[in-house]
């Protein structure tokens, strides 16, 4: 066994300012240092695996299959089941609003055939008043009042008085009782009113009955 020489073992061992600057690694340091580069070599591949620029692939939202191998999924099957009852809700309301408009013309015939029975009935008394107002009879103001509130009623309810001396014939809404030649006549007119014809916007309630002054042949 050789003589220990304490000075050579001393100039073996590393400089301490070489071990703080880390240019050499004490022998205990090399198993610990090791399992270190495992471990980046590790993170490379990880990284290898997926690139930092890719984002990962996610399903896009509502592409949930509605079907698979040909049977309805859950929400296939509620989604099929909300088509059919948003289709019937549609047809109930396509039919409501049918019976909506049907109902509205009803009233509105309804309503204009009462107008028609009440002016029917009424139609003889004015005849009279209109002779009386087309010869000149004397009517006292009461009388006159009671002319006036009938005509602002009918007129309330859209019933509308026609025929009068010099207007043009017209057969949809004249009755002419008598033909005369005139022989200044250039087309056939009104003549004279033996009764006055009513009517509630298009529908003729009475055409009027007139006497037409006609052009000579």
């Amino acid at each position: 066994m050789s003589e220990f020489n304490k000075d050579d073992y001393l100039n073996d061992l590393p400089d301490a300012d070489e071990l703080a600057a880390g240019q050499v690694a004490p022998e205990g340091d090399a198993d610990q240092a090791e399992p270190e580069s495992n471990n980046d070599a590790q993170s490379s591949e990880m990284q290898g695996e997926q690139r930092p620029n890719e984002e990962p692939a996610t399903p896009e939202e509502g592409e949930e299959a509605d079907s698979v191998d040909g049977k309805l999924t859950p929400l296939g099957q509620a989604k099929k089941e909300a088509a059919e009852y948003l289709e019937a809700l549609q047809r109930e309301r396509a039919e409501f609003i049918n019976y909506r408009n049907r109902t509205k013309k009803d009233m509105e015939r309804a309503r204009q055939q009462g107008i028609i029975d009440v002016l029917a009935a009424e139609l003889p008394a004015l005849d009279d008043i209109d002779r009386i107002r087309e010869h000149g009879g004397e009517m006292d103001e009461s009388f006159q009042a009671v002319t006036a509130k009938i005509d602002k009623a009918f007129e309330k309810f859209g019933v509308e008085k026609f025929g009068v001396k010099g207007e043009d014939f017209d057969p949809t809404r004249h009755d002419a009782i008598l033909h005369k030649p005139d022989p200044q006549a250039e087309k056939a007119t009104v003549d004279t009113v033996v009764e006055a014809g009513y009517r509630i916007g298009d529908r003729v309630i009475r055409a009027a009955r007139v006497v037409v002054a006609s052009p000579q042949e």
